[in-house]
């Protein structure tokens, strides 16, 4: 027969023991708590015409609109819309062709368009912008040209990212299946990430780097507030995919996202390399969800307290607005934010935090609480 005095040294270590695996559980369970879930609305901003991309620049209170024929238009706070810069003479709005993006540089003094000109190859020039939001044409730079061997996937984004640099996302040359096979070829300018100098006086004087490999069709990436390279990437018959590239782990560079070896996390071209690239942090399949990934941006407007941190994406397809929290290399909550929007081309954050969604019918929502 045991003592009390043992029963109650047992008891005592038994509870320790009991609150130690308490607080290991608590910590591991806590240690990125779950966000609430997010309620927002889309206030409808203007109607244009095709517009796919949209951008704002430091001390400018006005918005800037691609227009898929070839204008950069500017809406300014009183309503009023002028024509930035016109490439209607120098591109066409055909399929996956015509003025694909823009960007303006941080300090809002030049401007960079990214479009396929009247033979398909795609072209990033550099304008200066005056002091009235329009683009003076005469000072006209062309940093990157690239030949596109199909009509399709000229992916179209830019965006400003480590050391000032601006990157430039590209497909994979079209077609479908990446029959080139240029996705993975580090030879190939197709199907990368690239990085270039912004401040470039040439293209030949242009020190051109490719950052990633393995991408279908980047139709729109971003760098968030922290540094972290998102990229919506198009899939081909089952699968749409979100890519990240953590600031820590190096932004992307010199890494893989596995295109054409996979299609998302499914073997795809079985000649091509299965190893080494990063996985998607979050995908969907062809169906009710949608089947174009239409781009994306992690929310940073100040406004949106319930959607800061989220990611959100909408689909050209389905015309669904999707939130998703990613929490190390997978997504942990799905969202439904709204649906039937139109034609989705692009969610974008512009300068100064506010996000947009636009529509191919030509409608242009900001998302609000």
């Amino acid at each position: 027969m045991r003592s009390g005095n043992w029963v109650v040294k047992r008891r005592l270590a038994l509870l320790i023991v009991a609150l130690s695996l308490v607080l290991i559980g608590g910590v591991t369970k806590n240690r990125a708590p779950a966000p609430n879930i997010p309620s927002v609305k889309l206030a409808k901003l203007a109607s244009f015409v095709k517009p796919v991309d949209i951008a704002a620049r430091a001390n400018d209170s006005g918005i800037y609109v691609a227009q898929q024929s070839g204008q950069v238009v500017r809406y300014g706070a009183n309503g009023k819309t002028t024509v930035t810069l016109d490439l209607s003479s120098l591109t066409k709005a055909d399929g996956e062709r015509g003025l694909l993006g823009l960007v303006f540089h941080p300090n809002g003094k030049s401007l960079f368009v990214n479009y396929t000109d009247v033979n398909g190859i795609t072209v990033v020039a550099r304008y200066a912008m005056k002091q009235d939001g329009t683009a003076q044409s005469s000072s006209r730079v062309v940093l990157f040209t690239l030949k596109q061997p199909y009509a399709n996937h000229n992916g179209g984004g830019l965006a400003f990212g480590p050391n000032g640099r601006l990157f430039v996302g590209t497909g994979d040359g079209g077609d479908s299946g990446d029959p080139q096979r240029d996705a993975l070829d580090p030879n190939s300018r197709l199907g990368k990430m690239l990085s270039l100098n912004a401040n470039a006086t040439s293209q030949a004087g242009n020190d051109l780097v490719i950052w990633s490999r393995g991408l279908r069709n980047p139709w729109r990436f971003e760098f968030d507030s922290q540094g972290n390279l998102w990229i919506a990437d198009v899939g081909q018959n089952k699968w749409e995919e979100v890519n990240l590239a953590r600031a820590s782990a190096g932004t992307g560079k010199e890494k893989s996202f596995g295109w054409s070896a996979f299609e998302a996390n499914s073997r795809f071209n079985t000649d091509q390399p299965a190893a080494g690239h990063l996985f998607p942090v979050h995908t969907y399949k062809h169906g009710d969800l949608g089947c174009s990934i239409s781009g994306g941006t992690r929310i940073r407007d100040t406004s949106l307290i319930s959607l800061k941190g989220w990611y959100v994406y909408g689909d050209y397809c389905s015309g669904r607005l999707t939130a998703i929290w990613v929490e190390g290399n997978k997504t942990t909550r799905t969202v439904l934010l709204a649906k039937n929007v139109g034609s989705i081309t692009a969610v974008r954050t512009v300068y100064g935090g506010a996000a947009y969604v636009l529509t191919l019918q030509g409608k242009i929502y900001r998302i609000i609480n």
